[in-house]
Parts: C-alpha cells; structure tokens; sequence
C-alpha cells in the first residue's frame, strides 16, 4: 500500500476534472498495479469529488445550476461565518461526498470511456483542496 498527497488549487467554483492529476500523483506507483483499488479522500468539508461525464463541458455546467437550485443560498441558514456561500458548500459537500473508490486494473485506473474524476469547489473564492490518495494493490 503507498500514499500520496495531491493539491489542487481551484479558482472558485465550479466542476474540476482532475483524472489527469490524480493519475500523475499516483504515476511512479500504478504501473506495477496489477489488480487494486485507489481511494481519494478529500479534506475538506466545503467541496466534494465525483466521478462523471468527462466529454462534454454542459454537464458541468448543467450539475452547478441544479446544485444552486437544490441549496438555494437564500435559504435562512444560521451558519454564515464566512459569506452566504458557507453552508451551502458544507450541505453540497455532504451531498456529493468526499471520498471515491476507484479500481485498478493492469497498471491503469479503470474509469469507463467517458468518466472522469471531478473536484467540485463548492465556495466562490479560489481555495487549495488538499486530497490523500491511498493506493492499495
């Protein structure tokens, strides 16, 4: 089992692939994979990781609008320390998850043709996400 840090600096939010960048973190280990499983974990409580549509941009486009209308920041939240966006990335974090299993197979991670790992940045302001990538063979 071996262990890598990844940083990602998002811009503000929006819907992130990072397949690309997981797959770099974890490039010295995977080739020697054979049969495994990666787990990426996120440490953070206001943005989440999901595993889509990797081809076309309106997907991303299409899961920002509905998660606004779904947590409407207008909502009477007592929790706004830091803005109105704040408890509704936390509610949208919780929704999403923080955390995906991903398995591995002869040396590659094996997402289906068209899905790609997303980061989701749930707040408006540019932040660094910090994940742990646990590769387990």
């Amino acid at each position: 089992m071996k262990q890598f840090n990844l940083t990602i600096q998002t811009p503000g939010r929006g819907y992130y692939l990072i397949t690309d960048r997981i797959e770099q973190a974890v490039a010295e280990a995977l080739p020697g994979v054979e049969v495994g499983l990666l787990h990426v974990f996120l440490r953070h409580s206001s943005a989440g990781l999901t595993i889509n549509e990797n081809a076309d941009p309106t997907v991303r486009e299409d899961f920002k609008r509905f998660e606004e209308h779904l947590v409407p920041r207008d909502f009477p939240f007592h929790h706004d320390y830091e803005g109105d966006d704040d408890m509704p990335a936390h509610i949208k974090s919780s929704l999403m998850g923080c955390q995906l299993n991903i398995p591995v197979s002869d040396g590659r991670l094996a997402l289906g043709t068209w899905q790609g790992v997303f980061l989701c940045e749930h707040r408006d302001r540019a932040h660094q996400r910090h994940l742990v990538l646990t590769l387990q063979d």
